[in-house]
């Protein structure tokens, strides 16, 4: 099954029978419950990695709610429900407020500077759609890549590394990219491969229990059938770079001649999927689970190559210790 199949069944299967549920506070709260239970690909997982137990969860959260609750007061309570699962991915959209879980980045180093990137960017850098890019003093190409919500053509990826032919390695810096979409993804990492390579594996849910998924999937990165680089790389990543940028690390790190550079990324190795309570509220949820070539998820994020931190006396001299780390590498 396609990935557009997988979005379609699941969205079938997130929805909550309206009459099984009423629009009350108790309700709302069951009815957002049970979508987790049956539909939330990683809750075994959980249990494993940090003692999740959901059932627990619901009893907690459950005698939070009360007959006279008002929205705001629900809301803050089905948020912190969510909160449990530690996800990037989940969030739950009403109209007056958006609850997300963002410790996935927001309690470790940024590794990261705008006014550094500004200085190593300078003003003469290249534009081509989501892409910046320029070559270094030292011949090393330097190309940032801020959202894979950025689209990218393949006449974009032949035109950046045209100009970059020339230079004896390159820097790919997608430091704070929180994803986007993973067709940008997979497009920009097949420019880096000879070969169909196996980049990792896919399931999908099956049924209402928490064992209920399919046989992983394979999942292979065919080489673009334009111009591909063939000289060493680094790929900068950070605690921030989530989902789909998770994604593009993961299939890197599966690339010959590529190096991971940096801190472990943020993780969400979860296809994000949405279904809604009886009171219209709309929660997003990862459905679908994803891991790498060696069968082990991603959910929590990817170790680079080579753990490196942001110095603060480089930062005082102007200098960004990932990127000098990564030149270091490439020359």
């Amino acid at each position: 099954m396609g990935l557009m199949g997988l979005m379609a069944l699941i969205g079938l299967m997130g929805c909550v029978n309206e009459e099984e549920f009423d629009n009350s506070p108790q309700g709302n709260l069951d009815a957002l419950w049970k979508i987790i239970d049956e539909h939330y690909c990683f809750l075994d997982y959980k249990q494993q990695e940090y003692g999740l137990d959901w059932q627990q969860v619901h009893q907690k959260y459950r005698q939070q709610v009360t007959g006279n609750i008002n929205n705001e007061q629900l809301f803050e309570v089905l948020g912190n429900m969510l909160s449990e699962l530690r996800d990037g991915h989940v969030n739950l959209s009403a109209a007056h407020d958006f609850a997300r879980y963002w410790q996935w980045f927001e309690n470790y180093p940024a590794n990261f500077s705008d006014s550094l990137e500004r200085r190593y960017l300078g003003t003469d850098y290249r534009i081509a759609s989501g892409l910046r890019y320029k070559v270094l003093d030292d011949n090393i190409g330097y190309i940032r890549y801020e959202s894979f919500s950025d689209g990218i053509g393949s006449g974009n990826l032949t035109e950046v590394l045209n100009y970059l032919l020339l230079c004896r390695g390159l820097i790919i810096d997608i430091r704070n990219n929180g994803g986007g979409d993973l067709t940008n993804a997979e497009k920009f990492a097949a420019r880096f491969t000879n070969e169909k390579t196996l980049v990792g594996y896919i399931q999908h849910k099956t049924g209402p229990g928490h064992h209920d998924f399919s046989e992983k999937e394979p999942r292979y990165i065919e080489p673009a059938a334009a111009l591909r680089w063939q000289k060493p790389v680094c790929v900068l990543t950070n605690r921030h770079v989530f989902s789909a940028a998770n994604e593009f690390t993961l299939y890197m790190k599966a690339m010959p001649n590529v190096k991971i550079v940096g801190d472990r990324t943020g993780g969400g190795a979860g296809m994000p999927f949405s279904s809604s309570l009886p009171n219209g509220w709309v929660v997003r949820f990862s459905a679908v689970p994803m891991y790498d070539a060696l069968h082990q998820s991603t959910e929590f994020g990817i170790e680079p190559d080579y753990p490196v931190e942001l110095q603060f006396e480089d930062v005082l001299r102007g200098e960004d210790t990932i990127i000098e780390y990564a030149r270091k590498l490439l020359r």
